[in-house]
């Protein structure tokens, strides 16, 4: 009898103890695989509870975080779990990291809590990554490689070395190259996490703006450095300088753009349309939105054209304003204008486009600008997307026919501008706007070959005899399009008191706009107070029939697009067609 009992309580102890060992290992597996899935919180239900007394979820899961962040990780496996004397479990693990290659390691974990489905994991810092030895802690020491140099689209140096104090880099272009070539500087906070999980050390010195910016990753390089478990190196990897990277920029146009723009505020974009390559950027060219003005007329004529609206025969009574919702748009200088859509396009005669613009319909005129990348993001890092309000928010007649001049709520960059240029430019083809040369261009079609032909003879007239004369050059055909936005309410010129009959809706007032004549005094008038409360635009291309050249000009507060816009654009187009 007592050799029975003997017997019996031998074999109950072997089961029990096969019980716990086996829930060992589902425990260590599943502890594993949450940590592979990055499940902390399931991880956090797995250990000990004197180690969830003394460590919140909160904390536990940041701790992981950190140290995927220092290994690189990108992505991990794990193998077949085993069993060690003392009734630990080694898990092994294979982790791929962007910085150190593939790294093979293990888990060991021991348990607490007794036997069976009790048990928990007897957790310490020492877990929060595969191979550390008790008591150590993962750590990393990074950096960075020279940074490469941004090059011109003919492979001379546009930038390099390393930065100045302001964040500049030395160009052989000087002042003119700081427009497009932005600076470098100390990572931003909304960055800091993803570049440290590439393995970037807190203080590298990365693009912020400009070409640095759009080509940072490939000018940084990879970083190289050592991962340690405490002072031991567990892995190494050697720095990688980046690739110098050849832009689209011309030395000569952007050279040529920056002389242009000269000292004001304002923005200039060249722009090759066909391919979308921007060739030149001076000023706000790229990172300012403001009112289009009557270079949005670009986009309204392509919608009353496609929709068939008006035609470029249509002809239109003369007016010196238009009324819509009880309130008069005045054209510029309250001149009176009309005549064929060709003619009142050149002249850019609000009384006719306004009213064309409520006939056109909501709908269909923000459908138009959205297909010449109105609310789109344009594809340049830090680059805003122009805007015009969704159909349903533009309210009424007045409203929507100031959005037809460019004017209430839409507003936009000289980059968009210039697309637009380019497109009709290109056949009614929209190029997408690129720093990088060379590979396939992507073009969306906006129009038919047919209209985008249209739009172009109607500014071909805007320089040959309309708003943007300024812009002629002897022996090559400019095709163009004036804008003047108005900032703020201005009363219509020589109408005393009418204040209340105009607003910033329109291209009213005094905005110079066409080239009626009025009486000196009244134009005296209201020039001066309208340079200071309107932005003048000018949107060109040329030669007009093999068109080489797009260029958008935005003068902030500097008055009427034809006077000191289309200036701009001119020097700017002479010195690329060189």
């Amino acid at each position: 009898m007592v050799a029975l009992v003997a017997i019996v309580a031998f074999a109950i102890g072997v089961v029990a103890s096969s019980g716990g060992s086996n829930y060992a290992r589902t425990l260590a597996s599943r502890f594993v695989a949450s940590w592979i899935k990055a499940d902390y919180s399931a991880m956090y239900a797995d250990i000990d509870a004197s180690s969830r007394h003394s460590t919140s979820p909160a904390a536990f899961a940041s701790l992981y975080r950190e140290a995927a962040e220092l290994a690189t990780v990108s992505g991990s496996t794990a193998g077949k779990p085993r069993e060690l004397a003392g009734g630990k479990i080694v898990v092994p693990v294979q982790v791929s990291t962007r910085m150190f290659g593939t790294l093979r390691s293990s888990f060991t974990l021991s348990f607490k809590g007794g036997g069976g489905s009790a048990a928990r994991i007897a957790w310490s810092r020492s877990l929060e990554f595969p191979g550390l030895p008790a008591g150590t802690l993962l750590k990393r020491h990074t950096y960075m490689p020279p940074r490469a140099a941004l090059l011109t689209r003919t492979g001379t140096v546009l930038a390099s070395g390393e930065a100045d104090a302001p964040g500049q880099r030395i160009s052989p272009l000087g002042a003119a190259a700081s427009a497009i070539v932005g600076a470098v500087g100390p990572i931003p906070a909304q960055e800091a996490g993803r570049l440290k999980a590439q393995g970037a050390p807190a203080n590298a010195i990365v693009g912020i703006s400009g070409l640095e910016l759009a080509f940072d990753a490939k000018l940084r390089g990879r970083p190289g450095g050592v991962l340690l478990a405490g002072s031991r190196v567990i892995a190494r990897a050697e720095a990688r300088r980046g690739s110098n990277v050849q832009t689209t920029i011309s030395a000569p146009i952007q050279e040529a753009v920056v002389k242009a723009l000269g000292g004001q505020y304002g923005g200039v974009v060249a722009m090759q349309p066909s391919t979308g390559q921007i060739l030149g950027v001076a000023g706000i060219g790229l990172d300012d939105l403001q009112p289009p003005g009557s270079t949005f007329k670009m986009v309204t004529v392509t919608g009353i054209l496609r929709y068939h609206v008006a035609s470029p025969g249509t002809v239109f009574p003369y007016a010196t304003s238009t009324t819509l919702d009880g309130v008069k748009l005045h054209n510029s200088e309250s001149e009176s204008c009309g005549g064929t859509l060709v003619l009142s396009f050149a002249v850019s005669c609000n009384s006719v486009f306004a009213p064309l613009g409520v006939k056109l319909g909501a709908r269909r005129l923000v459908a138009t600008a959205e297909s010449y990348g109105f609310n789109h993001p344009p594809g340049l890092p830090g680059v805003p997307e122009s805007t015009i309000p969704k159909a349903g928010e533009i309210q009424g007649e007045l409203d929507l026919g100031s959005s037809a001049i460019g004017q209430g709520a839409v507003l936009a960059s000289p980059l968009e501008m210039g697309v637009i240029a380019s497109t009709i430019a290109n056949g009614g083809l929209r190029p997408t706007p690129t720093f990088s040369l060379g590979g396939p261009s992507a073009h969306i079609r906006v129009s038919s070959t047919t209209i985008a032909h249209q739009v172009r003879e109607m500014m071909m007239a805007v320089v040959r005899e309309g708003t943007g004369t300024s812009a002629a050059i002897p022996g090559v055909t400019v095709a163009g399009k004036t804008g003047t936005a108005e900032l703020g309410n201005t009363p219509p010129p020589c109408e005393p008191g009418a204040a209340g009959e105009s607003s910033s809706t329109g291209e009213s007032g005094s905005t110079g706009e066409s080239g009626a004549e009025s009486s000196a005094s009244c134009k005296s008038t209201s020039a001066a107070a309208s340079h200071a409360n309107t932005d003048a635009w000018f949107a060109a291309f040329a030669p007009a029939d093999a068109p080489r050249v797009a260029v958008a000009v935005l003068m902030v507060k500097d008055g009427f697009g034809g006077e000191t816009a289309a200036p701009v654009a001119k020097e700017v187009i002479e010195a690329a067609l060189r």
